[in-house]
């Protein structure tokens, strides 16, 4: 089995792409992405899931990941939502303006009751369960003939001491486009697990059925090798632990005011009330927002409001990017 390990998601990205490049079997498909290069059976570890950004101009966007992030949470399968963050890349799976392979309502929602609440009070109750695990892919999925079926299989954790440790399993996975959304989000919701029965993330695994990198992002995925990473940017800063629910609610009505209706007031109003971990976020809400509708001098408002400077680089890059340029 190909492992990789690393302290960064930068560190395990480029040692699995330099594999896939060397060692990857050639894949013909006509499904989705195309043709591509795979290696099968991988296990990735990720030992601070706090390092959850690349650090490099190529894949250093914590927009788009963000707001697939609160997509999941929120509860949502609708298109118009994600193609806010993520435009073009799910529509060709959309079947009237839903995704039926969703996160959102088989994480949180009604799909086999609120799998996401039941894990918690099940690592509260039996602190070294095996069974916290919830389930996003389903037989069903292959039988109905619809377009979009998920890539994740499970999420397990794991309490173990004073440590959270998460578990991703995957069909399938794309190392370039993929990959990074899938730890920034699953290692987000991990540290968030964490803070709701008050104990710290641990290490991240991600095991990938097929890992792989399509054709068409070949130059994009050399470029991203060839320009390295800045070794001096920090991981994102802890999530506190005091009331991890009521900041997540806080986040998710302030994207809804953001990308329904633009009002960025309110959000800043909801920015400053919470703790300032989760007002960060809220203000990567409002840059995006400034940047889709063209305001990119007033990110630099939100850099001066910004409490980590981790941020800074992203929010940068953003100004000096068009806003007609997809999130990716």
């Amino acid at each position: 089995m190909p492992y990789f390990a690393g302290d960064t998601l930068d560190d395990i990205m480029r040692d699995a792409l330099d594999a896939i490049i060397a060692d990857g079997e050639r894949v013909t498909s006509s499904r989705r992405g195309g043709d591509n290069r795979e290696l099968a059976g991988v296990l990735l570890e990720l030992r601070n899931p706090r390092a959850r950004l690349s650090r490099t101009e190529t894949r250093g966007r914590p927009f788009s990941a963000l707001g697939e992030f609160c997509w999941y949470m929120a509860g949502r399968d609708d298109l118009a939502f994600i193609e806010h963050y993520i435009p073009t890349i799910y529509r060709q799976d959309a079947e009237e303006g839903v995704l039926r392979g969703a996160y959102g309502p088989r994480l949180v929602g009604s799909w086999r009751s609120n799998q996401l609440a039941h894990v918690v009070k099940l690592l509260i109750e039996r602190p070294q369960t095996r069974h916290a695990v919830i389930q996003l892919f389903d037989a069903g999925d292959l039988q109905t003939g619809q377009r979009d079926v998920p890539c994740t299989c499970t999420l397990q954790f794991l309490r173990r001491g004073n440590q959270l440790r998460a578990i991703a399993h995957m069909r399938s996975n794309d190392v370039y486009l993929g990959l990074p959304h899938d730890v920034f989000c699953f290692t987000l919701l991990q540290e968030w697990v964490a803070r709701r029965i008050g104990i710290e993330p641990g290490t991240y695994t991600h095991v990938a059925g097929s890992l792989h990198l399509y054709d068409r992002n070949d130059i994009q995925a050399q470029a991203y090798l060839d320009e390295g990473f800045q070794s001096t940017l920090s991981p994102m800063p802890p999530m506190p632990l005091d009331a991890p629910e009521a900041s997540l609610q806080a986040l998710l009505e302030a994207e809804e005011l953001l990308r329904v209706g633009g009002e960025v007031a309110t959000a800043e109003q909801i920015a400053a009330r919470v703790n300032p971990f989760w007002a960060d976020l809220v203000r990567l809400l409002v840059a995006h927002h400034y940047y889709v509708s063209g305001q990119q001098d007033a990110i630099a408002i939100v850099l001066d409001r910004m409490t980590s400077h981790v941020y800074d680089p992203y929010l940068t890059w953003q100004q000096e990017r068009s806003p007609y340029a997809a999130p990716e």
